[in-house]
C-alpha cells in the first residue's frame, strides 16, 4: 500500500495517502511504511484509525492483531492498545501507549497527517 503515496503539505504536517479503503478488510489492519515511520491503518468498518505498528511491550506487529471493538490486540503478547488514543488496556499501564494518527478518507482513499 506504500508505493505510490502522495503528500500534501500543511502547516504543521503532512496529509500522506497511503491506499484505498477497499485494500484494508472490515477488522482488519495492514501496515503501511511513511520514512522511516512504520504505521499500523485498522478498517472499523465506518472509519479507519491510524497508529504506530509496534506494541509498546516487545514490539509486536499491531497490524496483524485480533481487532475488538475500538482496540487491538497484539498478536505477540495479547497487549491491547486502544486505536482511537493509543493507550494500552490490557494490562492497565499509565506508561505505556502507542502513537496515533489523524485519519481521513476522500473518495475511497486514505490519508494519514504525520508531523513534518
Amino acid at each position: 500500500m506504500s508505493e505510490g503515496t502522495r503528500s500534501v503539505r500543511q502547516p504543521d504536517h503532512h496529509w500522506i495517502r497511503v491506499g484505498t479503503c477497499d485494500q484494508i478488510p472490515p477488522r482488519q489492519g495492514r501496515a503501511v511504511a511513511i520514512g522511516d515511520r512504520e504505521l499500523a491503518i485498522f478498517n472499523l468498518g465506518d472509519r479507519f484509525f491510524a497508529t504506530d505498528n509496534r506494541c509498546p511491550h516487545k514490539g509486536g506487529p499491531l497490524c496483524d492483531g485480533i481487532v475488538t471493538g475500538v482496540s487491538a490486540v497484539c498478536p505477540l503478547h495479547a497487549w491491547k492498545i486502544n486505536l482511537a488514543d493509543g493507550r494500552v488496556e490490557r494490562p492497565q499501564s499509565a506508561e505505556h501507549c502507542v502513537a496515533t494518527y489523524a485519519v481521513r478518507v476522500d473518495d475511497g482513499v486514505i490519508a494519514v497527517s504525520v508531523p513534518l
